[in-house]
C-alpha cells in the first residue's frame, strides 16, 4: 500500500470516525488517542512517522495560539479579585501536591512539580472550544473560561520556571530570550501589518499562524515546549487588537478554530503512538484509578466550595462550573511526555497519568451528556456577563 493512501486513510480515520462516535458521548480526542495506541501496539516504532509528528506540532501549536487569542484582559479584570483568590488557592494546591510527590513518590522536585501541574491544570484550549456544547448559562461560561485562562497563565509561567530551574545560567539566558521574544513579537506583527498585509488582502490569518509557529519553535528551542510560544503569540496578537484589529478579528478566530480542528486530532494520535507498551499494564490501570479517585473529587470540591462561599451560588450551578473545569487532557499528555523524556518516570506512572487524563476528560461528557471536543462548527458563544 502506498504512503499516500495510508495518509489518506489516516486522515479519514481521525477526522470522521471519532466524530461519528461522539453520539455515544465519547470525546473525539480520546478516540484519536486510542487509535494512536493501537497503531503503536500494531506497528511498534514504525508508527512514529515524521509527517504525523509535524502535523501534531501544527495541531498543538495552533490550539494554544487560539487559546492566547481568547484571552480578554478586560474580562479578567472584571473578575480580578475572585480570580486572584482562585490563583492563590491553585498555587497552594500545586505546592502541596508537588511536595507530596517529592517526599513520598521519590520524584526529583522538578518532576514532582510537573506532576502537580499535570494533575491540576485544566486544558484551557480544549475547554474553551467545548463550552458552547455544554449548555452552561452566560455567567457559568464566563467563570469557566476566566478560571481556565487564569489557571493556564499560572501553569505556563510555572512550567517555564520549573523546566529551567535546574541550570540558573541557562534559566537567565532563556528568560532574556523569552523577554526579547515578547518585545519582538509586537514589532514583528506591526511590521507585517504595515508592509505586507496592505499589499496582500486576506493574508492576516497566514501571518498570524506563521508568527505563532515561529514563537512556538523559539520556546521549544529554549527547552519549554511549543505551547508556551504559541500561547504568547496569540496573547500578543490579542493585545494588539486596537492597533491591528484584523489579527484577532472574528473571522481570524473562526479560521484558526477550523485550522486547529483539522490538525489537533493528529496531536492526540501522535501522542498515542508514543505510549510505551509497558504503560498499558494492570499496575498502571490501578494507579490511574487511585489517582483519579483521590485528585478529581478534590479538584471538583475545591472549585465548588469557592463558588459556594464567594458567590453563594446554588449547589447545581457551582457543580456545573467545577465539572466543566475538570478536563486536563492536553496538559496532562504534554507534561507526562516531558516527564518521561527528561526525568525518566516509570511507565506505570506514565500510563496512570494517561488514564487520569482520559477519565477527567470523559467525566463532563457523561454528566452533561454532550461530548467535549474542539468543534469550530458550533455556534459562537454569546457575550458573557459577570454576576
Amino acid at each position: 500500500m502506498s504512503k499516500e493512501l495510508i495518509y489518506l486513510l489516516l486522515i479519514f480515520a481521525l477526522l470522521v470516525i471519532p466524530r461519528a462516535l461522539q453520539r455515544f458521548s465519547l470525546p473525539a480526542p480520546l478516540t484519536c488517542l486510542v487509535f494512536g495506541i493501537g497503531a503503536m501496539l500494531w506497528l511498534g516504532d514504525s508508527s512514529h512517522d515524521p509527517v504525523v509528528g509535524l502535523l501534531a506540532t501544527l495541531g498543538i501549536s495552533s490550539l494554544f495560539l487560539f487559546a492566547g487569542l481568547e484571552v480578554d484582559l478586560a474580562d479578567l479584570r472584571k473578575g480580578m479579585w475572585p480570580l486572584l483568590a482562585h490563583l492563590l488557592i491553585r498555587s497552594a494546591t500545586l505546592a502541596g501536591v508537588a511536595w507530596l510527590a517529592w517526599h513520598y513518590a521519590g520524584l526529583p522536585w522538578q518532576a514532582a512539580a510537573l506532576l502537580a501541574l499535570a494533575l491540576l491544570t485544566p486544558s484551557t484550549g480544549f475547554i474553551m472550544d467545548s463550552l458552547s456544547q455544554l449548555g452552561l448559562d452566560d455567567a457559568e461560561r464566563f467563570w469557566v473560561s476566566s478560571k481556565a485562562i487564569a489557571g493556564e497563565l499560572l501553569a505556563l509561567a510555572a512550567l517555564f520556571v520549573v523546566l529551567q530551574a535546574g541550570d540558573p545560567t541557562h534559566m537567565a539566558l532563556s528568560s532574556l530570550a523569552l523577554l526579547a521574544m515578547m518585545v519582538g513579537l509586537p514589532l514583528l506583527f506591526i511590521a507585517l501589518g504595515r508592509w505586507v498585509a496592505p499589499h496582500a488582502p486576506g493574508s492576516e490569518f497566514s501571518l498570524l499562524v506563521m508568527v505563532g509557529m515561529l514563537a512556538a519553535y523559539i520556546t521549544y528551542a529554549l527547552g519549554v515546549y511549543y505551547l508556551v510560544g504559541a500561547f504568547i503569540a496569540g496573547l500578543v496578537a490579542r493585545l494588539l487588537q486596537q492597533r491591528m484589529p484584523s489579527l484577532a478579528s472574528h473571522e481570524n478566530l473562526h479560521a484558526l478554530r477550523l485550522f486547529a480542528s483539522f490538525f489537533v486530532p493528529f496531536y492526540f494520535f501522535n501522542a498515542g503512538t508514543k505510549v510505551p507498551a509497558e504503560a498499558l499494564s494492570f499496575e498502571a490501570l490501578g494507579l490511574g484509578v487511585v489517582i483519579t479517585l483521590v485528585v478529581l473529587p478534590l479538584r471538583i470540591a475545591v472549585v465548588w466550595l469557592q463558588r459556594r462561599v464567594m458567590f453563594g451560588e446554588s449547589f447545581r450551578s457551582s457543580l456545573r462550573v467545577a465539572l466543566a473545569l475538570s478536563p486536563t487532557l492536553i496538559f496532562t499528555l504534554v507534561l507526562a511526555a516531558i516527564m518521561r523524556e527528561r526525568f525518566e518516570i516509570s511507565p506505570v506512572l506514565f500510563g496512570a497519568l494517561l488514564l487520569y487524563a482520559a477519565l477527567t476528560t470523559l467525566l463532563p461528557s457523561l454528566v452533561f451528556r454532550r461530548p467535549m471536543d474542539v468543534d469550530p462548527l458550533q455556534n459562537e458563544a454569546p457575550e458573557t456577563v459577570v454576576e
